[in-house]
């Protein structure tokens, strides 16, 4: 969480129940990722102590983030902890192969990066600003490159599912969906190299400020913190999506899904 005096942290078995945890510190928390058994989390305020780790989610340690940079996401994939930043100069990235030691890397454009990803071999980020370069990709998490992006859009989020990235943005006129195939080992004719197809747009269900997308189950699931009683939207194959009534009107900001369950959480809300 961004607020909270040193209990920034739930967690929860069932995605229904939920226990405060003791935060490593009371920073800006904007973003939480899993994987080699290790929770990492990742904010926008502190000084040299922008990264916090924990094997079970409860126990908390502060580790030195690369750069006091507004960090706000981070990822896992293939042995590497990625995290980008929406301010630095050519610096927005960073890495970690263990989630505590973190290296600064060049980042492909000083664009405000919102969010990353991993899937089928690539690392994806979006962004809030640039100019047709909203998208930069890297195959290992160090050397990006800026893609066209389908749209100069507010891309708040990006997640991968089932052969396909899909990013979602607060800001467009119906286009605030974004997709991207990513085939590898294609031979074009030779060598054999990542192959990259356009980004194309999409409409959304509704024009609301769609905020996070994940991938579950055979189903993409946005949220969005504006709109009226339909603040989800789903789609089987994130071209065509579907609103549905979310329980309440809150500023869903993130959801995600395990073991058989979306899960979203708010800004606001009472209780």
């Amino acid at each position: 969480a961004t607020n909270g005096t040193g209990n920034r942290v739930m967690t929860s078995p069932d995605g229904i129940n939920w226990t405060s945890r003791t935060s490593a510190a009371d920073n800006t928390w904007q973003s939480v990722c899993y994987g080699n058994g290790l929770f990492v989390a990742v904010g926008i305020s502190g000084t040299n102590n922008r990264v916090m780790t924990s094997p079970d989610g409860i126990n908390w340690t502060i580790r030195t983030s690369a750069a006091d940079n507004p960090w706000q996401s981070v990822c896992y994939g293939n042995g590497l902890f990625v995290a980008v930043a929406d301010g630095g100069t050519g610096n927005r990235v960073m890495t970690s192969p263990d989630g505590i030691n973190w290296t600064i890397r060049t980042s492909a454009a000083n664009n405000q990066w919102r969010s990353v990803c991993y899937g089928n071999g690539l690392f994806v980020a979006v962004g809030i600003s640039g100019t047709n370069n909203r998208v930069m990709t890297s195959p290992d998490g160090i050397t990006w490159t800026s893609r066209t992006s389908a749209a100069n859009n507010g891309w708040l989020s990006v997640c991968y599912g089932n052969g396909l990235f899909v990013a979602v943005a607060n800001s467009g006129t119906g286009n605030r969906v974004m997709t991207l195939n990513h085939s590898l080992n294609v031979i074009r004719p030779v060598p054999t190299m990542l192959v990259y197809e356009p980004f194309v747009a999409y409409n959304a269900a509704v024009n609301n400020d769609w905020r996070s997308v994940c991938y579950g189950n055979g189903l993409f699931v946005a949220v969005a913190s504006s709109g009226a009683g339909n603040r989800v939207m789903t789609s089987p194959d994130g071209i065509n999506w579907t609103s549905r009534t979310s329980a309440a009107n809150n500023d869903w900001n993130s959801v995600c899904y395990g073991n058989g369950l979306f899960v979203a959480v708010a800004s606001s809300g009472v209780g």
